[in-house]
């Protein structure tokens, strides 16, 4: 066994998973197990199956030397494309990323070995990369996502070799496939460490690379709405996590890209004249499609994102009986949460609907109909006392002249 199994037991942390690294090659182990799929192509790992639960082994990885382009390739800014190279358990361990991760479990003789000084750096509470910093990171830019990941984590300091080149190469991670990004968003966010993981990200200037669209409006108002619904959201993620309760990247994604779409939807209603509804509804598909080229969003959460943001429309103007309705709508909770958090970050008008719906909510069913009418009968008062707009009469009309 390798890597973070290894290490979390050594921590006294409960281990995610375990990896099991071996001599063998992807299709040798592939003749062993039947239950074995061989996935990737950066890299060649097996992928035992038993039920739900997946065994990953990889083979032992070898220095780079004279090799065939379809065993190992980079590209001009050395980032890894392909890494099929096979070695030794030495070779390997200088291959890792992090010290805290090139420890291997023998279950030949029950021994650990530790490279490059992991069990040191694991009592001193170190994030040390093997290697030349600058090398290791144009090799593989999600790299620097890891180090700030197990940092907070694993509640440990990043060394200032590690850290010093970061933010020069944090832009690299623009290269990273979308889809290998939304994965690493997953692991920074939906586990118990986001509003961490997102300060210590923008110290480093590694959120822009992922957050583009949301970022440029924190560079614009570091105080702003945009920047405080970020707050809003961490700690809200995290407390759920904290209380076991679900969390949903359909959620976190339509609340962190609401203000960029509100700036979207404004411009189009500018520049072409579209109603309010109508240029909302049409800056939802420029705002997710802009985010997917960084984090490839499935559609399955993307989908309930964009009727999270519909139902913002409706909630702001849906107070009163119509708000029964509205509260039947299966998205209804997570456009609700959503309001609330725009409420503390924005204040104001919007503050006031969000208290609105959060009485209404929590009262009970007697009470709901009491709130709801009451909000018909000041806007009845409102409409009566209102100054009344005479009508036009229309001029009569001549009459036809008749012949004589």
């Amino acid at each position: 066994m390798v890597g973070g199994g290894v290490r979390d037991i050594l921590l006294g942390l409960q281990p995610k998973d375990f990896d099991v690294v071996t001599n063998a090659t992807p299709e040798d182990i592939k003749k062993l197990f039947r239950n074995c799929r061989l996935v990737g192509r950066r890299f060649r790992l097996a992928h035992i199956v038993f039920g739900r639960d997946v065994i990953e082994v990889a083979t032992f990885r070898g220095h780079h030397g004279e090799t065939d382009d379809k065993i190992s390739k980079s590209n001009a800014e050395g980032r890894l494309l392909r890494d099929n190279v096979y070695g030794e358990i030495d070779e390997d361990a200088e291959r890792r990323d992090f010290t805290i991760n090139a420890l291997y479990y023998d279950i030949s003789d029950y021994s650990i070995h530790s490279y490059g000084g992991g069990i040191s750096d694991l009592n001193s509470r170190t994030i040390k990369l093997i290697g030349d910093p600058e090398t290791r990171y144009r090799e593989d830019p999600v790299r620097m996502l890891r180090a700030v990941r197990f940092a907070t984590k694993l509640d440990m300091q990043i060394d200032a070799t590690t850290a010093e080149p970061i933010n020069a190469l944090a832009p690299l991670l623009s290269d990273i496939p979308a889809a290998r990004m939304y994965e690493e968003v997953l692991k920074l966010f939906f586990a118990g460490k986001a509003q961490a993981n997102y300060q210590m990200m923008q110290d480093f200037g590694l959120f822009a690379p992922l957050f583009p669209q949301v970022s440029a409006l924190i560079s614009e108002s570091p105080k702003g709405h945009t920047a405080k619904m970020l707050d809003a959201v961490m700690r809200n993620t995290d407390l759920r996590v904290s209380q076991d309760k679900p969390v949903t990247p359909a959620f976190f994604y339509a609340a962190i890209l609401w203000y960029p779409l509100k700036q979207r939807a404004d411009d189009i209603a500018i520049e072409s004249g579209l109603t309010h509804y109508d240029a909302h509804v049409a800056a939802m598909g420029d705002v997710m499609e802009q985010q997917c080229r960084t984090i490839s969003i499935p559609r399955r959460f993307s989908t309930p994102a964009k009727d999270i943001w519909q139902l913002q429309l409706r909630l702001e103007r849906s107070q009163g009986t119509r708000a029964f309705k509205l509260l039947e709508n299966p998205k209804f909770r997570a456009a609700y949460d959503l309001l609330l958090l725009r409420g503390e970050a924005e204040a104001g008008n919007t503050a006031k609907i969000a208290a609105w719906w959060q009485s209404f909510v929590e009262a009970d069913e007697a009470e709901r109909g009491d709130i709801a009418k009451s909000v018909n009968k000041s806007s009845n008062s409102r409409n009566r006392n209102a100054p009344q707009r005479k009508r036009r009469r229309k001029p009569a009309a001549k009459p036809k002249p008749t012949a004589e």
